[in-house]
């Protein structure tokens, strides 16, 4: 009775239904018995054997099974009462309050204070380039010529039309003068009839057409004189220069190239970057709020955050203001200047354009990690002063680096679970540690080139 005592109602009541079941295998086997001898003959001794011997084997098998279900259930009753599992460790922050600056963060383009495109305003074959690509330049400074010989014949043959052009006048402006002091003579003959009035006429004619002759030669001098001209600037095109300082770009034209105005590409750009403009595109909305909270937004302070997350340390101020809204897109670029001594930042790249618009007073923040997001509700496990922890709904604000600001759902100073959420439940008691960030990750070695061990001569023998 002592043994039955350390085994559990339930262990009894399955050892109860086995023997029921072999008593009921020993009465099937009468039965089947029974049954053979009235339906056929009475069993030889042979058969009667064999089936007892397979019901015996039945029977055993099934006490070995029983026993194997039973030990756990007959150890358990005999085990100890468990000592119950450790509480949780997690790791937890306070709850941390101070004015928060509130930042507005759009995303710019960078381009240049000027872009100048290069391209050639006549036709030649490029025979020069002085400049190295990539390197400041002058306003001025020559960076491409083209070759000047049919331009220079040009201009030599238009010179020489300009005194061409000179002497035919001096020649007309000469038959001018002498028509002229002709009709003075005639003119006291005619009144006296000492002349006929034919040769007055003939004298008033030659007067007439020697003047407009003069006039024209006038008029070709200054058409030969705009040829020399012409000739001249196109001279001067052949040597191309820089019309700001800044940053020459890669040459897109090679020596020898035939080049000239109707080229689809230009030979190269030149690009003013100190100060260097950043594009950001502001919702209509956020002009408007903008515009309401700030009506000088020039004096706003703006920050530019670079590439590689670092923030540059010259502030930016707003330049301009496209003069309407994008119909497609429904945002209004504006550009933004940063001073950019060195020039360091480059046409082409992007950045981040963040403003202060307000400074939230005694915000509470923690960090993102402690926040949960469960179907768009946001959850914070809260620990007490028993270290029993609490699951609390929470309402989030703006988000500040790695933390957020909580707007509703917690108080100064208490603690919230940042590592081991999901080990928790409302009531349960925990273990807390502080909250140590992860250490940024180091930058990989470079990998050594793996050495080939040299192959020593095998040894004679």
């Amino acid at each position: 009775m002592e043994i039955y005592s350390l085994i559990d109602p339930a262990t009894l009541t399955t050892m109860d239904a086995f023997l029921t079941a072999c008593t009921g295998i020993d009465a099937l086997v009468h039965a089947v018995e029974a049954y053979v001898s009235l339906r056929h003959s009475p069993l030889t001794e042979e058969f009667s054997m064999k089936l007892r011997y397979n019901a015996k084997d039945l029977l055993f098998t099934s006490f070995f099974i029983a026993i194997f279900i039973c030990t756990p259930f007959f150890l358990s009753g005999c085990k100890k009462e468990q000592k119950a599992a450790p509480p949780p460790v997690v790791e937890v922050v306070a709850v941390v309050q101070k004015d928060v600056p509130i930042y507005k963060e759009w995303v710019g383009a960078l381009d240049g204070y000027v872009n100048a495109v290069i391209r050639p305003q006549v036709t030649g074959y490029l025979i020069k380039q002085n400049y190295h690509e990539g390197e400041l330049v002058k306003k001025g400074r020559m960076l491409f010529e083209i070759d000047p010989r049919t331009f220079q014949a040009a201009l030599d043959k238009a010179k020489g039309a300009l005194e061409e052009a000179k002497s035919d006048l001096a020649r007309q402006e000469a038959l001018w003068i002498t028509a002229k002091a002709n009709l003075v003579r005639i003119e006291p003959l005619a009144a006296k009839n000492a002349v006929s009035q034919r040769d007055l006429d003939n004298a008033i004619g030659l007067e007439l057409a020697t003047k407009a002759a003069a006039g024209a030669a006038r008029a070709s001098i200054a058409s030969a004189q705009a040829a020399v001209e012409t000739a001249q600037l196109n001279l001067g095109f052949t040597e191309i220069t820089s019309p700001v300082d800044g940053i020459a770009g890669i040459a897109k034209a090679q020596l020898g190239d035939l080049v000239g105005p109707s080229m689809q590409t230009e030979l190269t750009a030149v690009s003013t970057v100190d100060p260097i403009k950043a594009y950001i595109n502001l919702s209509e909305q956020e002009y408007l709020k903008i515009r309401e909270s700030n009506p000088d937004t020039e004096k706003i302070p703006l920050e530019l955050i670079l590439a590689d997350g670092s923030v540059y340390p010259h502030k930016g101020h707003v330049a301009l203001a496209d003069r309407q809204i994008d119909p497609t897109t429904g945002t209004l670029r504006v550009g933004t200047l940063f001073a950019n001594p060195g020039n360091i930042l480059r046409p082409g790249g992007y950045g981040l354009v963040r403003a202060i618009m307000s400074v939230r007073k005694g915000a509470l923040l923690i960090p993102q990690r402690a926040v949960t997001d469960l179907q768009g509700k946001y959850l914070v496990a809260v620990v007490g002063p028993d270290n029993k922890v609490d699951i609390r709904p929470v309402k989030v604000a703006e988000r500040i680096g790695s933390d957020w600001i909580i707007a509703e759902g917690l108080k100064p100073r208490e603690t919230v679970v940042v590592e081991g959420i999901q080990k928790v439940k409302p009531g349960m008691q925990v273990t807390t540690k502080p909250y140590s960030p992860e250490a940024p990750a180091a930058p990989p070695t470079a990998a050594k080139p793996e050495t080939k061990p040299i192959a020593q001569p095998a040894e004679k023998r």
